[in-house]
């Protein structure tokens, strides 16, 4: 049987990136993996020795890529590992708002179409084969309402779509999907599993999956490799973990630390409006698009939404409304907290009372900061922190990573930890600062299960607190937390 790719005693030359034992792992051809584990348990760390990314001390790993012709490694292996990024992967110019920025969009900005055609030409010849596949590609994920559309105000599924699009062009031997089901709606969820399988089944492929939600192998995946503790496990039969698999957790968060939350002190000055958020007629359009149209939304005091809808239809862009990083919130007739906006409150004044987490949030987070000062940053509703907390303040911001089950990672530069460990201490930040209106756009992206439901614990507990109200978006309907009590769908308009 062929060995697609071997790696036996593999040991990388930087310690920082070493597992705690030897790696020792085979990929047969017609074999298709899922690699598994929990946040920072050094699922990442494994993709990096496969990828080479990371050289060994002694033994490279061994490669057999036949049939394909191709030469480089980088040519037969291709890693997607859906960060929420709109321009290039190591774009720090990136900053919260621009997405919602028409100012920001000028002749240079990339179009979905031009970008997917130049990914598909340089990917290889322009033959009727290779064109199929990308007609079925665009057809499969209903790509064809976003190739005029500019990258940057793509929503994070459309992202994961686009970047998807453009990796299945090259036509690799080996596909490495990082967490590629987060952020889509289960419509394309389930589109995306039956291309993969579909791939596999007509294609020389490999595809290998990174899931931290082990409830989301599909049913095409035939092995799995676990990564425990910094441990690369022996390979299983998908049949053999799923049996083996421990149950999903009821509740993670401790009795103390429930009442820890429900007995903090409440802030002297906050908002005691009747309606939080209310909406009347919103309209939002982008040049010929129109993302809402005739909106009318009430969310009163103590009321926790689920905020639903299919990519593209809006989600972000309403929540980018009333947390006033949207310019043409301005133009709409909106009242926060019983203010009309544009009544004289400032963007600062409002996001004193709202604590937010998004994939566009995360996106803007490229500063390589001690965690403790990212959770800090809360306080000062700033990306980035440039102004020393006091030491009362430093202790809530502890408090707040320990329910979060990140105690003794203060220290820890944000772009040290896992992208799960990433998206808690983002949490611990919208929570920090006890808001009156919390706004959740994804919050459990890229989490495993025992962290997906301490995350929900903490958000149902925290919603038992007076005066909270809450806002959540997410395409599983299993993550909303039992709180949830009101709910809105919002239509894609074509």
């Amino acid at each position: 049987m062929q060995k697609i790719i071997k790696i036996e005693n593999g040991v990388t030359r930087m310690p920082a990136w070493r597992l705690d034992t030897p790696v020792n792992i085979e990929t047969l051809d017609g074999e298709q993996i899922a690699i598994v584990g929990k946040n920072g348990s050094g699922k990442t760390m494994l993709v990096s020795i496969i990828t080479g990314v990371h050289p060994l001390l002694k033994q490279e790993p061994i490669y057999d890529f036949s049939p394909s012709k191709k030469k480089l490694i980088s040519e037969n292996i291709k890693y997607v590992a859906f960060k929420d990024s709109y321009g290039c992967d190591n774009d720090r110019s990136y900053y919260l708002q621009q997405r919602w920025n028409q100012m920001e969009i000028d002749e240079s900005t990339p179009i979905v179409g031009k970008e997917l055609e130049k990914a598909f030409l340089q990917a290889g010849e322009d033959t009727p084969e290779r064109r199929k596949l990308q007609r079925d590609i665009y057809e499969l994920f209903h790509m064809e309402h976003l190739l005029d559309k500019y990258i940057i105000l793509l929503s994070s599924g459309e992202l994961r779509k686009f970047k998807l699009a453009t990796t299945l062009f090259a036509e690799p031997r080996v596909l490495i999907l990082d967490n590629p089901f987060i952020g889509l709606d289960s419509d394309t969820r389930e589109q995306l599993k039956e291309l993969l399988k579909t791939i596999t089944s007509h294609k020389k492929i490999q595809i290998i999956l990174v899931l931290s939600k082990s409830d989301d192998i599909p049913e095409f995946i035939t092995h799995i490799i676990e990564v425990k503790d910094k441990i690369v496990l022996p390979k299983k039969t998908r049949e053999e973990y799923m049996d083996s698999r421990p149950p999903f957790p009821t509740q993670v968060l401790s009795q103390e630390k429930i009442q820890a939350i429900l007995q903090l002190p409440y802030k002297e000055k906050e908002y005691h409006s009747e309606e939080v958020v209310k909406m009347n007629k919103v309209c939002i359009r982008y040049g010929k698009r129109t993302i809402l149209k005739d909106l009318d939304w009430t969310v009163k005091n103590g009321e926790n939404w689920a905020l639903s809808g299919q990519n593209g239809a809006g989600k972000s862009t309403l929540l980018s409304l009333v947390c006033a990083d949207n310019p043409q919130s301005y133009a709409c007739d909106i009242a926060l907290f019983g203010n009309p906006r544009g009544s004289g409150e400032t963007i600062w004044d409002i996001k004193k009372h709202i604590g937010y987490v998004s994939p566009e949030l995360h996106r803007a987070y490229q500063r390589d900061m001690p965690a403790i000062r990212i959770v800090a940053s809360g306080l000062m509703d700033s990306v980035g922190l440039y102004v020393k907390p006091r030491e009362n303040q430093y202790e809530i911001c502890k408090f707040w990573l320990n329910v979060f089950g990140l105690e003794g990672l203060e220290d820890t530069s944000f772009l040290k930890l896992s992208s799960g460990e990433q998206r808690l201490v983002l949490l611990a930040r919208a929570f920090v600062k006890d808001p009156e209106l919390l706004i959740l756009d994804e919050p459990l992206h890229g989490l495993d299960n025992i962290n997906r439901r301490l995350v929900k614990d903490v958000i149902e507990t925290f919603c038992k607190r007076k005066n909270k109200t809450m806002i959540m978006v997410t395409h599983y309907k299993e993550e909303l937390p039992n709180c949830i009590d009101h709910s809105i769908f919002l239509k894609r308009h074509i």
